[in-house]
């Protein structure tokens, strides 16, 4: 994977946990969020802004 690339996937699961965090959810689904990003950087961080962060907002 190239450098820069690494970085990006980086700063945007870090973007995408701190905003789990900041999140109303119950502790529960935060973990399991904050799980995902972390085991698949990029597939997670892409599931939660397109999946999650809607959930939440209901």
């Amino acid at each position: 994977m190239h450098p820069l690339l690494t970085v990006l996937v980086l700063i945007l699961d870090i973007v995408a946990i701190t905003d789990i965090l900041q999140d109303d959810a119950p502790s529960s689904r935060k973990l399991t969020w904050i799980l995902l990003v972390l085991v698949l950087p990029f597939l997670g961080m892409i599931l939660y802004f397109s999946v999650g962060k809607n959930q939440s907002a209901h």
